[in-house]
């Protein structure tokens, strides 16, 4: 049985922002010398700037050092396997995959996996939030950053119930069981194209559709309709961004207190508002944890000269939507719409479309007494705070590289890497890549397919956010550098 089974429990639909300075944006005092401008009038105009701002929530205080505990050690997904069937499967794990500040059991398994005692007083493992937000860059685990290498192309249903043939102690076998049923229940809906990208989103929706949201039991059979079978593919954004975002999701969706939001994992296993309420008693401490993760620094040596020049470039061509940097620096927290930005429409346009009866859900149930979902035809644009270790780009993970978000013509169509986080492009700043003549279609042996990204697939494209093409290429080298610095 491989880890990859378990880690495909809890998804980064559930990773969380925070509140922001709310001041106007500017483009910066060197806005004239960098010869840019702004490529699109609508970014520019103050008026459209100010329409489409998503104000802050005031969060609940929290205790960070209660969150992390509460992150590594309870069992806020609801179920899991036993534990004595994990480690007659996979055992204790190697000490690189292990955090050094887990306690008991805990302290033996992967930083991506909990052990706790359910309340049937079964000891069982589960997945936690680092199967999809903790991830390797230049070979080091960064607790935050979006798991960018996860494999979800596999069908995990099988394999769920072959678990259960193992276990022969009545009591372990109902947690199986009950564990078993919501995989079976989801795993149809989470098959990827391609490894490093997310299903996060169809996840959650296919949780609401088997759940009453007064009472948050499971049905068997879904009350709600499901969603298409094939998921929209997401990038897990990074957890150090919620010190300033205002908003949850990619496309704009998921204000309020975002504990509350976060907390939706549970939607995989808690069947009751009683045992919901015991985990909405951490998640404040778990989100105030997260606010405390530190940016990543850029490893490498930086041309302070040139990235002081791409400092002016930025602050006039991108500052208008990601924000100024530094001890003065303001976050604008801007939804942009789909005929602005440009980038593949499918998540923002589901979202609109298809998905109402799953927000009109949350936002009745007891999730939304905190917070809410409030569907836009757009896309937020994000803090740039640590971008260079946040590579693939864009929602969809459709650009390998930050040099390719400034030039569009560079983007590939066709293209993968090897996967390993040491393989870094410094210059480019993202991964490492071979660019390919065909995707999927041209790949006779299937299991190959899965580690080539092709935007041929719909919600895969790579269009979009043409701002950078006006740039010349040392104007675009320059906000390469000064993005280091971020």
């Amino acid at each position: 049985m491989k880890v990859r089974l378990f880690a495909l429990l809890l998804c980064g639909a559930f990773a969380g922002c925070d509140d922001a300075p709310t001041g106007a944006p500017g483009v910066g005092p060197d806005a004239e010398a960098a010869d840019a401008q702004l490529p699109d009038a609508a970014i520019a105009d103050a008026g459209w700037q100010l329409a489409n701002r998503v104000p802050a929530t005031e969060q609940p205080a929290g205790d960070p050092v209660a969150g992390r505990h509460a992150l590594l050690h309870e069992g806020y997904v609801g179920c899991g396997i036993p534990l004595s069937a994990y480690m007659r499967l996979i055992g204790p794990a190697p000490q690189s995959a292990r955090l050094p500040d887990r306690e008991g059991v805990n302290a033996q398994l992967p930083y991506a996996f909990t052990a706790y005692t359910t309340d049937n007083g079964v000891e069982v493992a589960t997945a936690n939030c680092l199967g999809c937000h903790a991830a390797r860059i230049n070979g080091e685990l960064v607790v935050g950053l979006g798991a960018h290498a996860s494999d979800f192309t596999g069908d995990t249903a099988g394999q769920a119930r072959a678990l259960g043939t193992l276990i022969d102690d009545p009591a372990e076998h109902a947690e199986w069981a009950l564990w078993a049923e919501r995989v079976q229940a989801i795993a149809p809906f989470i098959r990827t194209r391609t490894i490093g990208t997310n299903p996060a989103d169809n996840l959650g929706l296919v949780l609401f559709a088997h759940r009453d949201p007064q009472t948050l039991a499971w049905s068997p059979e879904p009350l709600l309709p499901l969603p298409p079978i094939e998921p929209v593919p997401v990038d897990v954004p990074a957890w150090w961004l919620m010190k300033k975002k205002t908003v949850m999701y990619w496309n704009a969706m998921g204000e309020g207190h975002f504990g509350s939001l976060m907390m939706t994992a549970s939607t995989l296993c808690v069947d009751t508002v009683e045992h919901a309420e015991r985990i909405r008693a951490y998640f404040a401490d778990i989100a105030a944890y997260i606010r405390t993760i530190e940016t990543p620094a850029w490893p490498w040596a930086i041309d302070a000269d040139l990235a002081e020049q791409g400092r002016g470039i930025f602050e006039a061509t991108c500052s208008g939507c990601h924000g100024t940097y530094g001890a003065r620096g303001e976050y604008p927290s801007l939804w942009v719409p789909i005929d602005v930005i440009g980038t593949d429409p499918v998540l923002a346009d589901g979202a609109v479309d298809r998905a109402g009866v799953y927000q009109d859900w949350y936002n009745a149930s007891f999730y939304g007494e905190e917070a809410w979902l409030d569907a836009k035809r757009g896309y937020i644009a994000p803090p740039l705070d640590g971008v260079w270790a946040t590579a693939p780009y864009f929602h969809n993970g459709s650009v390998p590289t930050i040099a390719g978000v400034l030039n569009s013509a560079a983007r590939p169509a066709f293209w993968k890497r090897t996967f390993d986080s040491r393989d870094y492009d410094q210059a480019a700043m993202g991964w490492q890549h071979e660019v390919l003549e065909a995707g999927h279609a041209g790949i006779r042996v299937s299991g190959d397919r899965k580690y080539v990204y092709d935007t041929s697939f719909e919600g895969y494209t790579n269009t979009g956010h043409p701002f950078g093409d006006g740039l010349t290429d040392a104007q675009r080298g320059a906000v390469l550098e000064y993005l280091k610095t971020l």
